[in-house]
């Protein structure tokens, strides 16, 4: 006996299934596991949404932010 996967496309095919085990061809068994695609990494997600000009903007600004947390303001 082997045991596969089948991802269920339209529930018309549950009828097909359910016609295919009254018929002792198969019996089917359902379980609770959701397969979820592999993470994809936020910085490989977002690469290049920026554009090299706001980009540098945004450089400038958090230097400038930078500087700002570090000077005195007593």
């Amino acid at each position: 006996m082997q045991t596969v996967t089948v991802e269920i496309k339209d529930n018309a095919a549950f009828g097909f299934l359910d016609n295919l085990e009254r018929i002792h061809l198969l019996r089917i068994v359902k379980t609770n596991s959701v397969v979820t695609p592999p993470k994809q990494k936020l910085s490989e997600r977002f690469s290049g949404c920026l554009s090299q000009e706001r980009t540098e903007e945004l450089q400038k600004e958090l230097i400038q932010m930078r500087n700002e947390w570090e000077r005195d303001t007593f």
